[in-house]
């Protein structure tokens, strides 16, 4: 099988005449080597070009980042530096960002059931929005007003019935989905009415999200459609479309840039004669394509006639898209990037689990060998966020990289991490 397409690696990814790999102009085995795998490598000008470029096709203001995505503090005042508003969907994820020095003014607040404490503690520290979710949210925001609370700005998520074609596990749009007010059933409709009756809610604008990796700027349009009709009815000064696009994960995948994201789903709103802002809430565009994950292999398990097992020493705990969703990844060895993968091997990890699987049908270099590197690409959303300590496998550490420097802005867990809440 061919090379590793380039177009997988971060922006500023290098090949040597040999074959290694370099990442912000940091080699990727020196890195390895000095800091153990596995291990998150970040290419942070990646990570800013790609809020420039949000920040410029949609303008000021308008570009929410999907914490959710990835998030460290080094993360969250990256994407505020880069003139971006930050979503947060937990009162954990709040924490974080406000302890980064992002005010929270700068921040939207997210979540199907927000306790009582996370909403409390978004008021009071005066969160931009509070995206409200369902009509028990409402109620809760009634009783914390009524408890001395400040009036919030909020949004209601609408579910405009919009199938995003994604897999089911993160289609968000539909009518049958845990989000959101229904529109089809008149629940959004129902919702308007009692925020805008109720003193305990400012009620300033309408949201949607239809899914997460979407790769048909289709689906956008006809989001932004739906939501555009019923938004005119009420004249709200705001419209957040979510985020959701896709990336390219395996050879031959094609998503739209940002940039032609943003045509679309402007587009849209110039077409219907849309005058409340416009925001949207990247998250996988902005970091996915920024990092490599870097692995050791330390098994190669050669099963004649059935298949070939290549066991590295992370897994499961460190990326579980691929037992969630069935996610695809390519994987190379860093010392030689460019080389053929004519080997076919399924790359799975330590865990005490048959579905500890990263890699279903990888292609690799027919010269791999236990105490190799391994690297999977476009890694940077939905591993480290997602991550576990199942079997009490401590997590990566995460390093940015820039301009031959690298900085550990996540250390490594130890094993002493994982009795600081063991109270034995």
């Amino acid at each position: 099988m061919s090379p590793l397409p380039r177009s997988l690696l971060p922006d500023t990814a290098t090949v040597d005449a040999g074959g290694a790999l370099s990442i912000g102009g940091c080699d990727v085995g020196e890195l390895a080597a000095e800091h153990g795998t596995p291990l998150f490598v970040y290419d942070e000008a990646h990570v800013r070009a790609r809020c420039r470029e949000a920040v410029a096709a949609f303008g000021p203001g308008r570009v929410v980042y999907a914490t959710k995505a990835f998030l460290c503090r080094a993360m969250a005042r990256l994407a505020h530096e880069e003139g971006m508003l930050l979503d947060v969907a937990s009162g954990g994820e709040l924490h974080v960002v406000t302890a980064a020095g992002v005010p929270a003014e700068a921040c939207t607040f997210h979540g199907n059931n927000k306790s009582v404490d996370e909403l409390r503690a978004a008021v009071t520290l005066g969160v931009r929005n509070v995206v409200v979710d369902g009509f028990d949210e409402l109620d809760r925001l009634d009783a914390l007003h009524a408890g001395g609370l400040p009036v919030p700005d909020v949004l209601l998520r609408v579910t405009p019935g919009v199938h995003a074609h994604t897999h089911e596990y993160v289609a968000t749009g539909q009518d049958d989905s845990k989000f959101g007010f229904n529109l089809a059933n008149g629940d959004a409709a129902a919702a308007v009415a009692r925020a805008q009756r109720s003193p305990a809610v400012r009620l300033v604008g309408l949201h949607c999200h239809i899914g997460s990796n979407v790769f048909a700027a289709g689906s956008f349009a006809r989001a932004t459609e739906v939501m555009a009709t019923f938004a005119a009815t009420y004249d709200l000064p705001q419209l957040v479309l979510g985020g959701g696009l896709g990336v390219a994960y395996v050879a031959g995948e094609d998503a739209p840039t940002i940039t032609e994201w943003a045509a679309a789903v402007l587009g849209a709103c110039d077409e219907l004669g849309v005058t409340a802002d416009v925001s949207v809430e990247p998250g996988r565009s902005i970091v996915a394509a920024a990092a490599v994950t870097v692995y050791t292999v330390g098994a190669v398990k050669v099963i004649p006639g059935v298949r070939t097992y290549v066991a590295v020493d992370g897994g499961m705990s460190d990326n579980p898209r691929p037992v969630l969703y069935g996610s695809g990844y390519e994987a190379f060895l860093p010392r030689a990037t460019g080389a053929d993968r004519p080997l076919a091997a399924r790359v799975v990890g330590k865990h005490c689990e048959s579905g500890d699987v990263l890699l279903f049908d990888a292609r690799l270099p027919a010269d791999l060998a236990v105490g190799d590197l391994l690297a999977v690409p476009v890694t940077g959303a939905y591993g480290h966020s997602m991550g576990s300590n199942y079997n009490k496998v401590p997590r990566p550490p995460v390093l940015f990289v820039h301009d031959g420097e690298a900085r550990i802005v996540v250390r490594r867990e130890t094993y002493d991490d994982l009795l600081a809440t063991d109270v034995g």
